[in-house]
């Protein structure tokens, strides 16, 4: 046994502990799903337990251990799914209460990886309607509150992901990303995400009704909130197996060539038009020594086109919403999500018909000229936002609220418009809320990502300690 409680302990503790023989997957399971029982009425992170199954599964995997060693490196390990992915015999509501009866035939691809390599489904975790908001609420199932100050946001949109690992109910939890949404929930609690770049993790819903657009087919990624990095590079391994049902996958190796000679990152602070918090430039500037202090050579450098690129991806992306979704927005959508939608569409605007198409084409200028920085600098460090955090219901009050939760995220829905990899790490603590900052990098490059977040979290520690010492 350990010295700490078994749901504290990181996946990679977990899987090594389980398959030497010194606990059993049991043991970790119900740890966790007692964790979850424990903890879950008060943040409202898990809106479907899963823990009975999960418990007798465990002792399953138990057995199978006994006869035939581990079935893969996650053997054992408690995890949760995102609500609004498809896993077999259970609702895949997306947060919409109009969808709560649609049951899933078979498992999504995400799901499916996570079982093969042995973890375990605890749980289901919340996110908001239609999983379209960078904060985690709707009439379905409600709030879920942020595990370190009920005043502060969650993040969105897979917000009920990172609060539940946060928490410890379960030592990984799936996630998935169109603008940001496994950034800001990391920026929000202090856990860990990589946005990993198009094609990496597969993607697909059995009960979908119709194909995305294909600007959200390039945008979405699927992947995994954690509180260590090393977690989320276990993870990440092995969801990127590949599956036939996305043909976007690409089957590139999870870690490239060494790189020669010391690292270079690009460097900066400049949120243009939006004033940076001193809490946001101390976590920048701590993040920045820590990967100086590691051997990286860190510069400052201007990144290209970010601001328009910014613009560009807001105006294309609810183009397309506005020509796919906006229907259905307005008829099974809450009151308070349709004005929130109807002010994302004042501030950003949305491209229609050809101004569309010409966006579309242009967007490969942008990750053409990005290609050619990240051959100069393979890494980028940016800030994610230029606040610590935003109130929970901050995206309700109008434009200016708006502004802040989404438009000031200049270097985060860029880098899913552009197909890149993005990491958010914490690199300071503020008024007792963690501050995070984001790790961009070369395609398909995500490993190179995680060993910078590494030099990060070695340097201030793992944010999730700080939480678990407040009880």
């Amino acid at each position: 046994m350990t010295e700490k409680p078994l749901w504290q302990l990181s996946a990679c503790e977990l899987a090594t502990l389980i398959s030497d023989g010194r606990i059993s997957a049991r043991e970790a399971v119900t740890a966790a799903v007692d964790r979850m029982r424990e903890r879950n009425g008060a943040i409202n992170a898990v809106v479907d337990d899963l823990g009975d199954e999960a418990i007798a599964e465990a002792k399953t995997l138990d057995e199978a251990l006994k006869s035939s060693g581990p079935v893969g490196p996650l053997h054992g390990v408690p995890v949760t799914i995102k609500e609004n992915v498809d896993q077999t015999g259970r609702a895949t509501p997306n947060g919409v209460s109009a969808f709560k009866d649609i049951i899933a035939p078979a498992d999504s691809p995400v799901v499916r990886n996570f079982k093969q390599a042995g973890a375990i489904v605890i749980g289901r975790t919340n996110t908001p309607e239609f999983s379209f908001r960078a904060t985690t609420d709707n009439e379905l199932h409600g709030r879920t509150f942020n595990p370190w100050n009920d005043w502060a946001s969650a993040g969105g949109s897979s917000g009920g992901a990172a609060a539940a690992v946060m928490c410890g109910m379960g030592a990984l939890a799936h996630g998935n990303d169109i603008a940001g949404s496994l950034r800001y929930p990391p920026a929000a609690t202090g856990s860990m995400s990589v946005k990993p770049g198009l094609g990496r993790v597969p993607a697909y819903n059995p009960s979908a009704a119709a194909e995305r657009g294909l600007l959200a087919q390039l945008m979405s990624v699927q992947g995994v909130i954690a509180r260590e990095v090393r977690d989320v590079r276990l993870a990440l391994r092995e969801l990127m197996r590949p599956d036939p049902h996305d043909p976007w996958m690409v089957p590139v190796p999870f870690d490239g060539p060494a790189l020669d000679g010391p690292i270079k990152v690009g460097f900066t602070k400049d949120m243009f038009e939006f004033e940076v918090h001193p809490a946001v430039e101390q976590a920048l500037d701590t993040a920045r020594d820590a990967l100086a202090d590691a051997g990286y050579h860190v510069e400052e450098v201007e990144p290209p086109l970010i601001r328009e690129i910014a613009a560009e991806a807001g105006q294309s992306l609810f183009g397309e919403v506005r020509t796919l979704l906006e229907d259905d927005i307005k008829r099974y959508g809450s009151e308070t999500f349709k004005a929130i939608f109807q002010d994302y569409f004042r501030f950003f605007g949305s491209y229609e018909g050809a101004d569309l198409a010409r966006a579309l084409a242009k967007r490969t200028h942008y990750a053409r000229q990005w290609s050619l920085f990240l051959e100069d600098y393979p890494l980028v460090l940016t800030p994610f936002l230029p606040q610590p955090t935003y109130s929970w219901n901050r995206d309700t009050e109008g434009l200016e609220g708006v502004s802040e939760v989404l438009g000031s995220a200049i270097y985060g829905a860029s880098m899913n418009y552009l197909g890149l990899p993005a990491g958010n790490i914490a690199a300071n603590y503020n008024d007792g809320l963690p501050v995070g900052v984001q790790i961009i990098g070369r395609r398909f490059r995500e490993d190179l990502i995680l060993d910078a977040c590494e030099a990060v979290e070695q340097r201030i520690g793992v944010m999730a300690h700080k939480l678990f010492e407040r009880g």
